[in-house]
């Protein structure tokens, strides 16, 4: 009894062998016979010949796993050069802008030598962008006419960019807001037939315009220096130098004459079309907004001009009509409005921005000769 429980022991020990063969995962039979070599397949390892393609399929297996492993050795030899290229590209390429930087700066004296003023024109250019859309017009207008003919001026815009950029950024989102208002906005029930009484707006005094941001204007402003034509050298005597600046809330574009030491810096431009003192503000809303007061402040030294609006693209009705005007008085009134018009005859044209350039040029000119 004892013998027989040794020998059935045994047996069960070899009946339920576990190896490590069913736990790895063997290729198919077909690729062992089509790819192995004759060196794995021609060696009998067992007398039983399942066991025996078992052990050959094990050997090809493991033949197989060793040139992977030199595969992935290799590969990750490449892979760690490549690496160390990638990385020393990129701080190549992360010490680049400091490099073209100092490249640009030390062009600047060339640029200003040979009167190509690349970089200065590529930076107002983008800050042309930042402009409101009177500005750009002015802008645009001075610099094509700048272009088209050689008109010695020359054009600047000031100011700060950080404020011009959160200007623009917080009108594209009162825009996405109120457009979403209006999309939420309810159909009005008028069943009851009563309509709803609106509350008239408080038409602040002068002394709080100021307070209110009636006045308040565009981060950026546009320079305009106006050259003496006259002079044969390039580097030809400023004569004047003008600010346009917009106004948000009344939307009427100033201009006036900047760092001016005298009394009255304003002289050279009051008048300079008939009936164009810019103390009256041109447009109708731009009225309704300061109130009472139809008048300009006096005080500021930039002001509404009628023909800055023109420059702007901004064009509005007259509050009289033409026709009325002319008719009051036929004996008094048509002799004094036909000089007007024969002086607004060259102003009426399309030559918009030679015309404003010619007179204030001209009248520099005039009052640095009777001085």
């Amino acid at each position: 009894m004892y013998e027989k429980n040794h020998y059935v022991k045994a047996i069960k020990a070899c009946k339920y062998f576990r190896t490590k063969y069913p736990d790895i995962d063997l290729g198919p039979e077909e690729e062992f016979f089509s790819n192995a070599t004759e060196e794995i397949k021609s060696p009998v390892l067992s007398t039983d010949s399942n066991h025996d393609l078992i052990l050959k399929r094990l050997n090809y297996e493991q033949f197989q796993r060793k040139e992977l492993c030199k595969l992935r050795d290799k590969l990750e030899q490449q892979k760690k050069v490549l690496q160390e290229t990638i990385a020393n590209r990129k701080k190549f390429l992360s010490s680049l802008p400091s490099h073209l930087k100092a490249l640009k700066k030390a062009s600047l004296p060339v640029q200003h030598q040979l009167g190509v003023l690349h970089t200065k024109n590529l930076k107002q250019q983008q800050l042309a962008e930042l402009l409101p859309p009177p500005l750009y017009v002015t802008y645009s207008q001075l610099f094509a006419h700048k272009e088209a003919f050689g008109e010695n001026i020359e054009l600047e815009i000031t100011g700060n960019i950080k404020d011009a950029l959160a200007f623009t950024r917080r009108l594209a989102n009162k825009d996405t807001e109120n457009s979403k208002l209006e999309d939420d906005v309810p159909d009005e029930e008028e069943d009851d037939g009563q309509r709803r009484r609106k509350r008239p707006k408080k038409v602040p005094g002068m002394e709080n315009l100021d307070q209110s941001g009636i006045y308040q204007s565009h981060p950026l402003k546009v320079s305009l220096h106006i050259h003496d034509d006259e002079a044969s050298n390039s580097n030809s005597a400023k004569l004047i130098t003008l600010k346009f600046e917009y106004l948000i809330k009344l939307n009427v574009v100033c201009v006036g004459v900047e760092d001016s030491d005298e009394v009255l810096p304003n002289s050279i431009l009051c008048n300079l079309f008939p009936d164009d003192a810019g103390l009256e503000l041109p447009q109708q809303s731009a009225k309704l907004c300061i109130g009472n007061s139809c008048s300009f402040d006096e005080r500021r030294t930039l002001r509404p001009y009628k023909w800055a609006q023109h420059l702007a693209g901004i064009d509005f009705l007259p509050e009289v009509s033409p026709l009325v005007s002319v008719t009051e008085d036929p004996n008094m009134e048509t002799v004094k409005h036909s000089s007007i018009l024969s002086a607004l005859s060259l102003y009426r044209q399309q030559n918009r921005v030679e015309t404003v350039v010619q007179r204030i040029r001209a009248r520099k000119k005039s009052q640095l000769a009777l001085e």
